[in-house]
C-alpha cells in the first residue's frame, strides 16, 4: 500500500525496502500553490525515479536535505554523499537513486522548475550540487519550512502565498541567486525566515528570565538592533511579543487540572517573570480578568473534574 499510494501516486517513485530490516515511514505533506512540502521519516530503503516515471512529463525540481541518519543520492555520473542536514537540488526529468543507508528523517521542498528557473542562472548547473550543512540560507529555509507544515501556521492566503515567494528566496540563494535577484531575496525571504527563527526561538525559551534581545540575537548571529529592527517591520517589538507569550504560558498552566495545586506566583516565575507584581498586572491588562479570575473559571467548567 505504501509503495502503491505514497511511491508510485504521490512522489512517482519506486520504493525498496532494505532487505534484513522492518520497513517504517511516517510523512507529513502540504501542497501549497507553488510548493509541495514533504518531512518524514523512513527506515533503510532504496527510492528510485526510474524512467517510467520520468516519462510522466514532470519537470519540478526539488530540495533534498537529509535531517538525520546516512544517505547518498545518485543521477547520471553525479553522486552526492549527505550528512545530517546537507541538502541537494534534484530534477524530477532525471532518473534518480536515494539511498537511506540507517533510519532517517528527510524533508523534500518541490518547486516548479518555471519559478526557480527565473532566480538562478542555471538549473542543469546547480543540479546534484552538494549544499553543505553551514549554507546560511539552507540553514533559515529548513526552519521556515518546518513552520509552514502547521495547517494553523499560515492561514490567510495573502499571507500563504507571500510565505511561499520567501521560500521561493532561500532555495535561490541556497542554490546561488543571480545577482537581479540575490538582494530582493535577501530583504524578503531572509528577513522573514530570521524573524520566524526568532520567534521559535523565543518561545522554546520563554521561560528564561534572563532571555534578552542580545541573546536571542546572539543566537541567530545577527546585531540586537537587527533584530529588533524585524519585530519593528513585523508591527510588535522583541519585548512585547517575549510578554504575550509568557502571559499566553502562563494562562495555560492556570487552566491545567494538572496546574491547580501551583501557587500563581510559582506558575509565575516558571514562564518567566521575576517580579510577581508586574506578572498580575500585565496578565489583567492582557486578559482582563486577574489569574485567580481565571484558575476559577477553568476550576468550574463541566469538562474539568
Amino acid at each position: 500500500m505504501w509503495r502503491e499510494h505514497y511511491g508510485c501516486t504521490v512522489l512517482g517513485v519506486e520504493i525498496e525496502p532494505a532487505e534484513d530490516a522492518l520497513f517504517q515511514s511516517s510523512i507529513v505533506s502540504r501542497h501549497l500553490p507553488g510548493l509541495n512540502l514533504v518531512s518524514g521519516n523512513m527506515s533503510a530503503a532504496r527510492v528510485k525515479r526510474t524512467r517510467k516515471f520520468v516519462a510522466d512529463g514532470n519537470d519540478d525540481v526539488a530540495l533534498l536535505v537529509n535531517c538525520t541518519g546516512a544517505a547518498a543520492i545518485a543521477a547520471g555520473e553525479r553522486e552526492v554523499v549527505l550528512r545530517e542536514r546537507d541538502a541537494v537540488l534534484i530534477r524530477s526529468d532525471q532518473v534518480i537513486t536515494f539511498d537511506r543507508f540507517v533510519s532517517g528523517r528527510s524533508s523534500l521542498l518541490r518547486v516548479p522548475r518555471s519559478i526557480i528557473s527565473q532566480l538562478v542562472s542555471d538549473i542543469d548547473e546547480v543540479s546534484m550540487r552538494h549544499i553543505t550543512r553551514k549554507t546560511d540560507a539552507l540553514r533559515l529555509l529548513t526552519g521556515y519550512a518546518a513552520t509552514l507544515l502547521d495547517d494553523n501556521a499560515v492561514a490567510a492566503t495573502a499571507l500563504l502565498h507571500l510565505a511561499v515567494s520567501h521560500i521561493h528566496d532561500l532555495v535561490a540563494l541556497a542554490l546561488g541567486a543571480t545577482r537581479d535577484h540575490a538582494g530582493a531575496a535577501q530583504d524578503r525571504g531572509v528577513r522573514a525566515a530570521r524573524l520566524i527563527a526568532a520567534k521559535t526561538y523565543i518561545m522554546q525559551q520563554s521561560g528564561r528570565r534572563d532571555l534578552s534581545v542580545g541573546a536571542v540575537a546572539a543566537e541567530l548571529g545577527v546585531s540586537a538592533r537587527y533584530l529588533q529592527m524585524l519585530f519593528e517591520v513585523d508591527g510588535t517589538t522583541f519585548s512585547a511579543f517575549l510578554l504575550n507569550r509568557r502571559l499566553v504560558h502562563a494562562h495555560r498552566m492556570l487552566c491545567a487540572p494538572r496546574s491547580r495545586r501551583r501557587p500563581v506566583s510559582t506558575i509565575a516565575y516558571d514562564v518567566g517573570f521575576g517580579d510577581l507584581s508586574y506578572f498580575n498586572r500585565s496578565f489583567r491588562n492582557f486578559y482582563g480578568l486577574t489569574p485567580r479570575d481565571v484558575r476559577e473559571a477553568a476550576a468550574n467548567e463541566p469538562d474539568n473534574p
